[in-house]
């Protein structure tokens, strides 16, 4: 399943890609995709010959979010989302950097994502919603640390606590992404973006990164805190009621 799920491509040795395929159910994320996109960072941190890792999605679909029908299985169970939290922590502590192209649905982990990404690029349909709260759920990936940093208290309320969308042009004039382009050239630009990036000293770029991004440790300690809060939230009434709602609406 996850070899269909997420494929992981390149156009060269430089680059690789990690890209959802799952548009029948709007790419949203199982606990096997998570698992299969921790694996791909993990083989692309540890293979030289990768400069720089691409997520993209399918045309009109970056990711709807979590797999709602898989996280109420989870609510049931033990692992109560290791899977998510385990890619969240491979994210934050990759050293090469991340570009993205977002193009169409992007939800939750959708949105949440690219805030650790380096490059990302949307296209002029997509809007960024993260309708945690809403679900009788918490903020993720460290976007209560990071996204008021970037925008401020009142605007990452509207969209982490609220539920409010942005759109593609208010998200790069807030600085949540770097550059909104047409739907037909998103994958292309995003490519083109990641090739150059490539192109660059390896070394000297990566130092560059590490500068600008500063030390992780605040981002790791937010992604544990956002969690152990997310876990008891999953088993809430509140949420079980949220999960039934949706499937039902579904």
């Amino acid at each position: 399943m996850t070899e269909e799920t997420i494929l992981i491509e390149g156009p060269d040795a430089a680059i690789r890609v990690i890209r959802f395929n799952r548009p029948q159910k709007k790419n949203a994320i199982t606990g096997a995709m998570y698992q299969a996109m921790t694996a791909a960072l993990a083989a692309a941190e540890a293979d030289d010959d990768v400069r720089v890792v691409v997520f993209l999605g399918s045309p009109g679909c970056f990711s709807a979010g979590n797999d709602m029908a898989d996280f109420a299985r989870m609510a049931i169970g033990e692992t109560l989302g290791t899977e998510v939290f385990g890619f969240l922590h491979a994210l934050a502590t990759v050293t090469k950097p991340l570009v993205s192209g977002v193009d169409g649905l992007a939800i939750g982990i959708g949105t949440t994502l690219n805030l650790h990404c380096d490059l990302t690029l949307i296209s002029t349909r997509t809007q960024l919603r993260t309708p945690f709260v809403d679900l009788a759920l918490v903020p993720e990936a460290a976007s209560s640390l990071i996204v008021p940093r970037i925008i401020g208290h009142q605007r990452a309320f509207a969209l982490l606590a609220a539920g409010l969308p942005i759109a593609a042009d208010e998200a790069v004039a807030a600085g949540l992404v770097w550059k909104v382009v047409a739907p037909e050239v998103l994958e292309q630009e995003t490519l083109a973006a990641a090739a150059m990036l490539a192109a660059k000293p390896p070394q000297a770029l990566r130092i560059a990164r590490q500068l600008l991004r500063g030390d992780t440790a605040d981002i790791l300690a937010r992604i544990d805190i956002e969690a152990e809060h997310f876990a008891t939230r999953l088993k809430s009434t509140e949420a079980q009621a949220a999960f039934t709602a949706f499937l039902s609406r579904r």
